[in-house]
């Protein structure tokens, strides 16, 4: 196991105050992006792996883990926002930036409405309003955690409950998720406030389609993409294949399921580090 040791961080961007783990002390920088019901704590085994050669940087999006979860919004547009903000303030752009799961309408505004943060997109098990993933809106907490007021009243004292059962069905790697990355899951959900980013990110991937939609005809994705999907999925690559004007890197993780840097640091790890550095390789090659 590496040693490279994790620091946190709060920053105050964009009118908010977002927590952030980071390590590496050198190399271009890697920005992570959890989904739901995650928080930088997702990528807790992977940063290390990164961190060897680049300077790695995990997220908590506003609403969500030690982020602030003060009254406000919290949809794909002000989340967008919020990264901006926080690569400026660190100094960081261009990134690498990953998307995982429900947070891929906020990298996808970043790379179309910024794109000078990025220097490649990379898609990890997510999808995008009005390119499929409405299919899903009829899983039955989207809804119910799209609904405002709802979450607080239904799960009060029951997070580890929806925490549990959300990780036992998605994920495809038994044992993988541990106890205590279950336990601070449902911690950070029990806050004051602590459903208020799920409830903003899923309401916005009810409604945004037709924006997203817009958004990609007018502002494809113009930097190196990579999708990764589980166990023969193609739903993120089809879905980047829309968004992305130049042709996306595709592969596929057999043997886990949907929360990939859980259940699979070593191999996500592996993959990423070659298309990084094919990437950077590349644009070397053209200076």
């Amino acid at each position: 196991m590496l040693s490279t040791s994790l620091t946190h961080h709060t920053v105050a961007v964009n009118g908010t105050t977002l927590h952030y783990v980071s390590a590496g002390t050198h190399g271009t920088p890697i920005l992570l992006v959890h989904g739901f019901p995650e928080t930088s704590r997702t990528f807790h085994r992977l940063l290390p792996l990164l961190a060897v050669n680049h300077r790695v940087f995990a997220v908590d999006l506003r609403g969500f883990g030690d982020s602030s979860h003060d009254e406000g919004e919290y949809g794909s547009t002000v989340t967008a926002e919020d990264l901006h903000a926080l690569i400026a303030h660190l100094g960081l752009g261009p990134v690498h930036i990953t998307t995982q799961d429900i947070s891929g309408a906020t990298v996808f505004r970043l790379a179309a409405q910024h794109p000078d943060d990025l220097i490649s997109f990379i898609g990890i098990e997510t999808g995008l309003a009005g390119f499929g993933f409405e299919k899903l809106a009829g899983v039955w907490y989207i809804p119910m955690l799209a609904t405002p007021g709802i979450p607080d009243l239904l799960l009060r004292g029951k997070e580890r409950d929806l925490v549990d059962w959300v990780f036992r069905r998605l994920t495809g790697a038994p044992g993988s998720v541990s106890e205590e990355d279950l336990a601070e899951f449902a911690r950070a959900f029990a806050v004051p406030g602590g459903w208020r980013g799920a409830s903003g990110l899923y309401a916005s991937a009810l409604s945004e389609g037709e924006e997203l939609t817009r958004l990609a005809a007018s502002s494809p994705i113009r930097v190196p993409t990579l999708a990764v999907g589980s166990s023969g999925g193609s739903f993120t690559a089809d879905t980047l294949d829309r968004v992305s004007e130049l042709p996306v890197s595709r592969v596929v993780l057999e043997g886990v399921g949907h929360y990939v840097a859980l259940e699979a640091p070593e191999p996500l790890a592996g993959v990423l580090l070659e298309f990084i550095g094919r990437v950077e390789s590349e644009a070397s090659s053209t200076r």
